[in-house]
């Protein structure tokens, strides 16, 4: 009995021995495999991808469960159903965790997938690919060289434009010609800079290595380091297609020369005259006074504010009469005002975490845009959106809880989200005009606007049921959860800009110049302003719909002079 007993003993053994090594052997095969997939992932990278393959497209995202960017910026498309909700008061239901668990995870892929994209293509050209890699894409102009690039000190320091995926030289040029500058300077092989002044720094050819993000075989170059080319001849031919804005007729300054830091006088003068001469000495103001030619900024002595159009002006358009002497035309040349265009990240984290709130298609953006130039600090986004990376957001690619950025944009309503943060700025639009813009941008991007036939489609009656009350719930949600908060109506930062911006400014605990503000002024737009306001033939909104929206307008009102904010501009309601 004791001997089969041992037997049996010595047995079990064995197999659990055999087991336990069958179970390695498993795990160190998966282990290999995976790692062989992944060093083929890696060689295939650094071998380079198509940029037409670097990300997937929309409908590719959607299979494979990856938000697309425009979606990611804000909730809208997963609160449809909780939106309907709000007419319930039931809060619970429209933040759930797992609709936030859900959101977040495909948010962690995009910038995953986004970050090592970006990442791969960092990487410099190696020797060998560089030495292959000459000047002779199609591109008009003359490469002058490698430059060294400061940041601080930029010698191209004009207009500023960032494309990661396609970026290429003949779009540098094209981009700075219109602008009418007469160098476009390219570096780490996606940002684009523009001025009429070589860089004096030169740097050793083999220093400007990376190839442009959408044009292989040309030189975009480098780390701290500018390849340079011409476009005068793009320059010429973009003279014919260059705006020339008239500002209007102001009181001419007592000393203009004192005024002005350039100056020509020129027999028979024209705008066109005047404006060239000032975009090449990088002026964004051309003023004229009979055959006088100014070039400079707007000043606090000279402002900008008290127009004087009428009788006093009368005739004054013409180059050739300026009201006596009195009175000059100001124009605005294409040429950028770089005084508020540098921006950086904080150098120490914020003590301070404050929420740039509001809901989707109140001016977000465009606040965003005011707040780095007038601080030069970035801002940071609780979601990642490309587009507006590609336009110098570069807080876009930070962490959102990093504290490096000033404020963080953010249109999400619940209560544990609205708590994270010490403090908010609560921008506040009509909600017809918010409900149109988010309409334009989702369906048509950040500059487009919906067709007449997505418009009249049964998205737009379903777009207006959810999102209208979500509007309202936004708002009323904010009030009652937010700790310290700043008000703004994007009405009258419109109309008020300079006051409205100094009270964001202060809020968010920074000082800034009075000249700093009048460059934000004369920057007003950014990149984001969609060109005109396309009219329809016909109201979107049916009176069904105005009734919902202006209930919702006098809830949020009555909620906005219970705590003592003041009540919402009166063209809100009714309508």
């Amino acid at each position: 009995m004791a001997k089969t007993f041992f037997r049996l003993q010595k047995f079990l053994r064995r197999t659990q021995f055999l087991l336990f090594f069958l179970t390695a052997a498993y795990l160190m095969a998966g282990s290999l495999l995976l790692l062989q997939r992944t060093r083929l992932v890696i060689q295939q990278g650094s071998h380079g991808t198509p940029s037409n393959q670097a990300l997937a497209g929309p409908e590719e995202m959607s299979r494979v469960g990856i938000m697309d960017p425009r979606a990611a910026q804000s909730p809208g498309p997963r609160l449809l159903v909780r939106m309907e909700a709000l007419q319930e008061p039931a809060p619970e239901q429209r933040h759930s965790p797992h609709w936030l668990t859900s959101r977040n995870s495909e948010l962690r892929q995009l910038r995953r997938r986004w970050f090592h994209r970006f990442t791969s293509d960092q990487e410099p050209l190696q020797t060998a690919a560089f030495t292959a890699m000459k000047h002779t894409a199609e591109h008009k102009g003359t490469y002058m060289g490698c430059f060294s690039h400061d940041s601080r000190e930029r010698t191209l320091k004009g207009a500023v434009f960032y494309d990661l995926r396609k970026m290429t030289v003949a779009h540098c040029q094209e981009a700075c010609a219109e602008r009418a500058y007469s160098y476009a300077g390219l570096a780490y092989g996606a940002e684009c800079y523009c001025g009429n002044t070589l860089p004096a720094a030169a740097a050793r050819p083999e220093e400007c290595n990376m190839e442009c993000k959408g044009q292989k075989g040309s030189v975009c170059g480098g780390v701290n380091r500018l390849s340079v080319y011409s476009g005068e001849q793009l320059r010429a031919a973009a003279t014919r297609r260059r705006n020339v804005i008239y500002r209007g007729c102001f009181r001419a300054p007592e000393n203009l020369t004192d005024t002005f830091p350039a100056s020509l006088i020129q027999p028979n003068l024209t705008v066109e005259m005047c404006s060239e001469f000032c975009s090449k000495k990088e002026f964004p103001l051309a003023v004229i006074r009979g055959q006088e030619c100014y070039c400079g900024f707007p000043t606090g002595r000279f402002p900008l504010r008290q127009g004087a159009d009428g009788p006093r002006c009368s005739g004054a358009r013409n180059a050739s009469s300026a009201a006596g002497g009195r009175y000059c035309l100001v124009y605005q040349t294409p040429v950028q005002d770089t005084r508020c265009t540098d921006r950086k990240f904080l150098t120490t984290k914020s003590k301070v975490f404050v929420a740039l709130s509001s809901f989707p298609g109140a001016g977000n953006t465009w606040a965003r845009h005011l707040i780095e130039h007038a601080t030069g600090y970035y801002t940071g986004s609780y979601y990642f959106d490309g587009a507006l990376y590609n336009k110098g957001f570069k807080g876009e690619k930070d962490h959102w809880r990093s504290r490096r950025t000033i404020c963080v944009k953010t249109h999400e309503s619940g209560k544990t989200e609205i708590e994270m943060f010490d403090s908010a700025i609560l921008l506040i639009r009509n909600p017809y005009k918010s409900l149109m813009a988010e309409f334009n941008r989702k369906y048509a991007g950040h500059l487009g606007y919906a067709t007449d036939r997505t418009w009249k489609s049964k998205e737009w009656p379903d777009f207006v049921n959810s999102y209208a009350s979500w509007w309202a719930s936004h708002v009323l949600e904010w009030l009652k959860y937010g700790k310290r908060l700043l008000v703004i109506h994007y009405e009258d930062l419109k109309q008020s800009l300079i006051p409205k911006l100094k009270e964001m400014v202060e809020f968010l605990n920074v000082t800034v110049t009075e000249d700093r503000l009048l460059c934000v002024e004369n920057n007003r737009d950014g990149n984001f302003k969609r060109s005109g306001a396309k009219q329809k033939n016909f109201e979107p909104f049916t009176q069904e719909m105005k009734d919902l929206i202006n209930r919702y307008i006098l809830t949020v009102d009555e909620a906005l002079r219970g705590r003592n904010f003041s009540g919402l501009p009166r063209e809100y309601v009714p309508r």
